[in-house]
């Protein structure tokens, strides 16, 4: 996991990920990233391939956020995260979507 911005500016983020469990994780340098990059193609395609993905995932929170209802990007969420929706405190879910905890609350109780 890391942020393009952060990695092309060489800067922190504003972004950050909140483990909502226990979390192993492994940090590597950024001028060790880019050594691995420079002398080794496969890192750099799959570095390439990588920004692709993440690149249609903007493209798509964007499109959802702009063109569906909050109702409907709930929905999505919970179709797409079904083991995990019930565990997250409302208030990440909300931001996640990009509503208010109330409007969430309002949804959720639609239910």
């Amino acid at each position: 996991m890391n942020s393009p911005r952060s990695f092309m500016q060489r800067k922190t983020d504003i972004y950050y990920i909140d483990a909502i469990e226990d979390t192993q994780t492994y940090v590597i340098d950024v001028s060790n990233l880019v050594y691995l990059f420079n002398n080794f193609p496969e890192m750099e395609r799959y570095a390439r391939l990588s920004m692709g993905t993440i690149f249609g995932l903007f493209m798509d929170r964007i499109t959802s956020i702009r063109f569906t209802s909050a109702k409907e990007r709930y929905d999505y969420f919970c179709k797409t995260y079904p083991n995990i929706h019930y565990r997250i405190p409302l208030g990440m879910i909300a931001s996640y979507l990009g509503i208010t905890q109330e409007t969430l609350s309002r949804i959720r109780s639609l239910k």
